[in-house]
């Protein structure tokens, strides 16, 4: 393509949770000099969350998909000394195992304060941690016209990174719990279709000027345009326990958004299907992640999501060459064969229980199964 393609720039953020290591609880009052080390080694690219067992790390802007896995892991790894220390541990798992929501504290912030506040019992639950990944993309337009067909992978990406199945100590019988928090909170799932940057822009002046929002980054939907940087932000997608799914992951959403570009170039597009047809599909990924298939919208019928997965990575291979993210990608198949974090916490547990371990046991027992995928690799 020209050189007037996209950068294709990639940030990924990544919100932990943070543990007690003899407990394997959520930690409700970490140290008060946790985040001042965390940022002596990371820099800026730590930050807090809303609550105090949670902070969030941030790569810097990367060029491919090699960069963000480098800077990816050097932040896991610093992360993991600093917590060390302390005698906790960072686990990269959308929800805790066992820990109530009722006890956790919310970081000291106006920002936090303000939240806490207008959304109250809402917010208050948030005991969640997701992946946002950025792609850059620095023209308006195509922004927008990109972000109205991503909206229909949306479900085929969360379905490749759950990992909450637990709530309070119990199966949820989803993959993705998380969501189900999450959606509570107004101006979340799917977002919404616009024709043009200035429609899109017109609505949320409306929600400013109505003083119901400071600017765009309180839109938290599935997806939506950076309000900080020139990117299309992908939110929907859980944290990866694993950090080779995590780029696994980031690999087929940059080389997605370069298959719809290469497709706009040709005066060709993906069909845009209705937020209903692919909402059925988000909360497939919720229940089952892959193991029950997914909706072909085009075919109408349930498919093999294995099937779906072959067909779309035969669409972008093209793209993962140009991008020098084949041998990433390529690792979806792993994901497939093995089973995402969700599946692997769901199989720890039933064999503590098989061999006789107590509900509260077996429920540590995965803490620490995530604490150790969480480290591997780096």
């Amino acid at each position: 393509m020209s050189g007037n393609e996209p950068a294709f720039t990639i940030g990924v953020e990544e919100e932990y949770l943070l543990v007690d290591k003899e407990t394997r609880a959520l930690v409700i009052d970490p140290p008060q000099t946790l985040m001042q080390e965390a940022e002596e080694k990371c820099g800026p690219q730590v930050t807090t969350e809303l609550l105090r067992s949670q902070l969030e790390v941030g790569t810097k802007v990367c060029n491919n998909v090699q960069e963000a896995r480098a800077d990816l892991s050097r932040l896991r790894r610093n992360i993991i000394e600093v917590t060390d220390r302390h005698g906790l541990a960072p686990i990269a798992a959308s929800t805790h195992p066992f820990s109530s929501w009722t006890e956790q504290k919310h970081t000291q912030k106006d920002r936090y304060n303000e939240l806490t506040h207008e959304m109250q019992g809402a917010a208050r639950r948030l005991v969640i941690c997701g992946m946002h990944v950025h792609v850059g993309i620095d023209d308006d337009e195509l922004r927008i016209d990109l972000m109205n067909q991503l909206s229909y992978f949306l479900p085929h990406l969360l379905a490749l990174s759950c990992s909450s199945p637990f709530w309070n100590g119990r199966d949820t019988g989803l993959k993705s719990y998380r969501l189900t928090i999450f959606d509570a909170l107004p101006r979340t799932g799917l977002p919404e279709r616009f024709a043009s940057w200035a429609e899109y822009q017109r609505h949320i002046n409306i929600l400013m000027e109505a003083g119901l929002i400071e600017d765009s980054t309180k839109i938290w939907w599935d997806l939506r345009p950076s309000a900080r940087f020139p990117t299309i932000e992908t939110r929907i997608m859980d944290v990866c326990t694993r950090l080779d799914d995590t780029i696994a992951l980031v690999s087929l959403l940059v080389c997605i958004l370069r298959m719809l570009y290469r497709l706009r170039r040709r005066n060709q597009r993906w069909r845009i299907y209705t937020p209903m047809l692919i909402r059925e599909n988000r909360w497939r990924a919720m229940r089952y992640s892959f193991d029950e298939g997914m909706i072909d919208l085009a075919k109408g019928a349930i498919v093999p999501f294995e099937q779906l997965m072959d067909e779309m990575l035969s669409l972008v291979i093209e793209d993962a060459r140009a991008l020098g993210c084949e041998k990433e990608i390529a690792h979806i198949h792993e994901i497939l064969s093995r089973g995402t974090s969700a599946h692997r916490q769901l199989k720890d547990f039933e064999l503590e229980r098989a061999n006789g371990a107590s509900v509260e046991d077996s429920l540590k027992s995965v803490v620490d199964t995530l604490i150790a995928d969480t480290a591997e690799g780096l």
